[in-house]
Formats: structure tokens, C-alpha cells, sequence
């Protein structure tokens, strides 16, 4: 113990702060400690001497102190006052070298990290970033029912209560999962019973699950060539050994699929609306997929994105209504139709594969949050979402038929534009030789988030083109956008 009458560091407080007086002393204390400036048994001045020499009431000072007492970082001994503790590691003691509030940056060098496939991701490529004009992942945010959804919202939050802030069931609540399966029997044909229905955070942690459920590490999967990439990220971390299945006029080749992998474990299509070209499975593949499926034991990963939104016909039928022997996982979200930002998805199981799930979705993130799904459920079961589409049908109908006009405009007679006729997208195609990627990052700099097609192949990419989202742009700003991008064309 050192004789001193008692440390005080450099205290910076400030009485206009929103931080408490305890707070900003108690902070800086602890720094001095991590940082080495207090050393280990130093002892530390009274809190009436403090409170004078800092020009404060006594109070915060106790506050602070017993706060540093309870976190380890000061030991009171009776009758002699307050000490650094002597317990605090050595590196912790060390003047400025090594205390952890002198680490803000990693070290140099590299640290122990995953060496799987997570090791290989670094984010999205360049073209895939971003929001603004033609943005893929871009909807009409500003057409989200604010005025209902706060009247539901504020309903539902004055019926809180203690059972209401608990843990939910892990597949979500009963009454959100019987209004999904009364919607998806209706309007996708989905063959399904609300006990099969499993909420989830967006399609990706449905895909998540289905990885850990049904994969094992080097598990054959077929993927679309091109396809989407956020799918192909999961499967890659999971650990399978994605081949990729080329996707031609009448949606993913499976005679190719079954030539190059006879004995794969799973497939993930998107049968109504592919992703990116935006064509519809035939039938007849649909029904050869089904069959393989069916004779190898394979799983079907169906994700029905933007089935909502078609606009020369009624939706497409969903693949698994197609199904018979419940090979197929089915996936839909209301990130697009609703909000990206609600977070809100959902997963359609075969009844033998709950069980399996159930205990994943523990091991992931136990349940989903139950106050949302009670005003989602709402919204759903009381018609508001039902007049929520017929609206947003038409208006993005509205702007997908402004950007086809302008761009025929702008390029005349030789564009060739694939999937305009249902999603929230549509690529227009480049001729051979041109550098999509290149575009695309040009565009970015003028504010245009286009998507370069051929980021979207696994292989040596067969064709070029920009993948355009219209769905956040409004039919006023299209026609300005396409002139500035045709410029960089």
C-alpha cells in the first residue's frame, strides 16, 4: 500500500452533459485503471475531498465509488480508504501499453479467425451495394401504410402485459401462422396447415435454417446459373459444394441439373420468377424437378419472391403446391411487399421436418419477437393487406411500364429487355464484350445502383447486361434516371 493521500486523475467533467456527474466520474477512473495511469494499491482520495477538489455534492462521488467498488476495479479496506484493486490482471497495470482502452484498434498482424467459407466473404460486390435509383432490392417505402400500421401498433401496445413480453413459441404465434397459411392456400396454392408454418427474420434466415437442417458439409446443391447470390452465400458457409444448373427460357435446366449432379442433397430455385432474369418455370420442368426430387430423395428449396407482383397474368402457382411427396421447403417474405425494415418472413415446412427445425430455431435465436407479429397478424386477418397489394400492384405496374418505355426511348429498336413481366426488376441486355461491371460501378458514382449481371454467375459469365429495380424509384424520376444512365451506355 502506498502512502499517498490519495490519486486524482485528470477528471474532465462537464455539468452540461447528459451524462450523469457519476458517470463521467466513475469513466474516469476506470480509464486511469485500464490505462494504466492508477497502478495496482494506489490508493484513491476521500469522497469528501474529491467532492470539494471537483466542486460537487458528495453524492455522484459515492455513486462513482461504489460502482468501481462493485465492478472489481477499486477494494475498500476499513479504516484506511479506497484502492486500486491488486487483483486486476498485470497487462492491465502496464502504463499505457496493453490496457484494453488502449486497444480501440485491432492489433497489427493477423487474429484467429474462421477458416470455412466464412473466411472467403467480404461482403457484397460493388455492384450489389447501395440504394437509389434501380436499386434491386429497392420497394416504395413511401407507400407503407404508416396511418394503419400506428393504429394497430398503438392498439396492440395498450394491451401489453406480462405474457405479452415473454419468449413466444419458437415458431411464432399461432394466430400470425394460421393467417400466413389462410393467405398462402389462397392466393400461392400452397398445400400447408398453420403447424408447418415457422416465422422467420426475411428469407435469409430462412435459407439459414434449411442449410443447418438439411446439409452437411460437401453436400452436392444445385444452384441457378445465374442465380442469386444471397443464397448462394448461405449454402457456401454451410459448407455444400454448390453446382450450378443453368437457367434458360423455361426456367432451370434440370436434364442439365440431373447430368451434372444425379445425387444432389438439395436444389434452391426460384420457379415463379427467377432471379435475376425474371422468367417462370414451365411446367413440364416444374413437373420433371418434382419427380427427381421425389426418386433421389432430394430436397426442393423454393423461394417465392415477389410472387405478388405479376402483372400480364394472374400469380403463378407455387411449386410446392405442386408437390406430393413433401420434398419442398417453401419461402416467402414481406420484405418487398411491406418493409424491408420489419423483418418478417416466413418458411412452410414438411410436417416430418418441424420437429428438426423447431430445435434449430432454438440454437439460433430461440423465437421471433412477439409484439410485431400481433400487429402483423392484425394487419393480415383484418383485410389490410389485401388492399395493401391491389395497391401496390398497380403502382409498381405503373412504373415498370415507364422504365420499358423510357429505355426503348433511349435505345431504340436493338434493347432487349428479359422479366419485365412480373417482380420489381428487369435486365436489359448488353451486347457481347461489354463490361457490366464496369457500368455498374460508373453508375454508382452517379448515384445509379445497378446490378451488373454477370455478378450473379458461379462460373465463366455467359452474358452481360444491368439488372434494373424499379420498385424505389417513382414513375417521375425514371425517365431522367434512364437518360443519365443510357449517357455512361
Amino acid at each position: 500500500m502506498t502512502s499517498t493521500p490519495g490519486v486524482l486523475p485528470v477528471l474532465a467533467i462537464d455539468r452540461e452533459s447528459d451524462r450523469p456527474l457519476y458517470r463521467q466520474i466513475y469513466e474516469g477512473y476506470r480509464d486511469a485503471i485500464i490505462d494504466g495511469r492508477l497502478r495496482s494499491g494506489e490508493r484513491l482520495p476521500s469522497t469528501r475531498g474529491l467532492a470539494d477538489e471537483l466542486g460537487v455534492s458528495r453524492f455522484p462521488v459515492l455513486n462513482a465509488f461504489d460502482q468501481l467498488l462493485a465492478e472489481g476495479y477499486c477494494e475498500s479496506r476499513v479504516g484506511a480508504g479506497t484502492f486500486v484493486a491488486t487483483s486486476l490482471p498485470e497487462e492491465v497495470r502496464l502504463s499505457g501499453n496493453g490496457g484494453p482502452a488502449a486497444r480501440a484498434t485491432p492489433p497489427a498482424g493477423p487474429r484467429e479467425v474462421a477458416r470455412g467459407a466464412v473466411a472467403a466473404l467480404d461482403g457484397p460486390p460493388y455492384s450489389r451495394r447501395g440504394h437509389g435509383s434501380f436499386s434491386v432490392g429497392g420497394v416504395a417505402v413511401e407507400e407503407f401504410p404508416f396511418r394503419t400500421w400506428a393504429t394497430l401498433l398503438a392498439r396492440r401496445a395498450r394491451k401489453l402485459g406480462p405474457g405479452r413480453v415473454h419468449y413466444g413459441p419458437a415458431l411464432g404465434l399461432p394466430k400470425l401462422r394460421t393467417a400466413i397459411a389462410a393467405y398462402l392456400r389462397a392466393a400461392r396454392g400452397v398445400r400447408c396447415e398453420p403447424e408447418q408454418v415457422m416465422v422467420v427474420s426475411g428469407s435469409q434466415q430462412a435459407l439459414d435454417a434449411t442449410a443447418r437442417v438439411l446439409l452437411d458439409p460437401g453436400s452436392p446443391v444445385w444452384v441457378e446459373e445465374p442465380g442469386y447470390w444471397g443464397a448462394q452465400d448461405v449454402l457456401r458457409v454451410a459448407g455444400a459444394r454448390l453446382e450450378p444448373v443453368p437457367v434458360d427460357s423455361d426456367g432451370l435446366d434440370v436434364a442439365a441439373g440431373i447430368d451434372r449432379a444425379p445425387a444432389a442433397r438439395a436444389v434452391f430455385v426460384t420457379p415463379s420468377h427467377q432471379f435475376p432474369l425474371g422468367v417462370t418455370m414451365s411446367a413440364s420442368r416444374r413437373l420433371r424437378l418434382l419427380d427427381w426430387a421425389s426418386r433421389s430423395g432430394a430436397w426442393v428449396i423454393e423461394d417465392d419472391y415477389n410472387s405478388e407482383y405479376r402483372y400480364e397474368s394472374q400469380p403463378i402457382t407455387a411449386l410446392q403446391g405442386l408437390d406430393r411427396d413433401a420434398r419442398v421447403l417453401y419461402i416467402g417474405t414481406f420484405s418487398k411487399v411491406l418493409s424491408p425494415a420489419l423483418r418478417l418472413g416466413y418458411l412452410v415446412l414438411p410436417v416430418d421436418l418441424v420437429q428438426r427445425f423447431t430445435a434449430v430455431r432454438h440454437i439460433m435465436d430461440i423465437s421471433p419477437p412477439t409484439f410485431v407479429q400481433e400487429v402483423l397478424a392484425d394487419f393480415l386477418t383484418e383485410g389490410h393487406f389485401a388492399r395493401h397489394l391491389r395497391r401496390t400492384r398497380k403502382l409498381y405496374r405503373q412504373r415498370r411500364s415507364a422504365l420499358v418505355e423510357a429505355l426503348e426511348a433511349e435505345l431504340g429498336d436493338g434493347l432487349e429487355v428479359l422479366g419485365e413481366r412480373a417482380g420489381l426488376h428487369l435486365v436489359v441486355a448488353l451486347p457481347a464484350g461489354v463490361d457490366d461491371r464496369e457500368i455498374s460501378h460508373r453508375a454508382a458514382a452517379e448515384g445509379l445502383h445497378v446490378l451488373a449481371l454477370s455478378s450473379c454467375f458461379l462460373g465463366p459469365r455467359r452474358r452481360t447486361g444491368l439488372v434494373l429495380g424499379y420498385g424505389g424509384v417513382s414513375v417521375e424520376e425514371i425517365p431522367d434516371a434512364v437518360r443519365r444512365l443510357c449517357r455512361l451506355l
